[in-house]
């Protein structure tokens, strides 16, 4: 028998891809916050430190907290991500954050580069905008992936 899963049931968004550097470079760029807030090319942001927690401002997307959970250099980074506006990122509040999680593993030629972000079902937010940010950000990773592979293998254009 096969059990169907409803879109809103889903917690957690896993994505990888093989990346032709080394673990130390794939490092510094996973192991700063909010690297992966973009339109898909990886550009520096301004970060501003607030009580424990850094504010990551995007020229276009605007302001992102984050806490930064755990670094373990040069395999494991973990971030705690407030995704609902309005959050108090001073508080460690699962129900308006997801956490964000990198992995570097090597491989012959480079590393792969795993993520995995988790929380959605906890977030206070209905069904519907539950369902909206894990299709959306199932496709940003894909993108931000595959804009890290592109940086730091040397064929980003910008």
């Amino acid at each position: 028998m096969t059990e169907t899963i409803e879109r809103d049931e889903i917690d957690s968004i896993e994505r990888s891809i093989d990346i032709d550097a080394s673990a130390e470079r794939v490092w510094q760029l996973i192991s700063v916050p909010g690297w992966y807030i973009n339109d898909g090319t990886v550009i520096d942001h301004e970060i501003r430190q607030e009580d424990g927690y850094v504010v990551v401002i995007d020229p276009v997307h605007g302001e992102f907290p984050l806490r930064t959970l755990r670094l373990d250099p040069p395999r494991y980074a973990a971030f705690r991500w407030f995704t609902i506006p309005g959050a108090d990122a001073s508080r460690d509040d699962s129900t308006a954050s997801t956490l964000v999680e990198f992995w570097i593993t090597e491989r012959d030629g480079g590393v792969t580069l795993r993520v995995l972000e988790s929380g959605f079902a906890s977030l206070a937010i209905t069904a519907e905008k539950r369902r909206i940010a894990v299709d959306e950000n199932t496709e940003g990773w894909e993108i931000e992936l595959a804009a890290a592979r592109s940086y730091l293998s040397g064929t980003d254009t910008e």
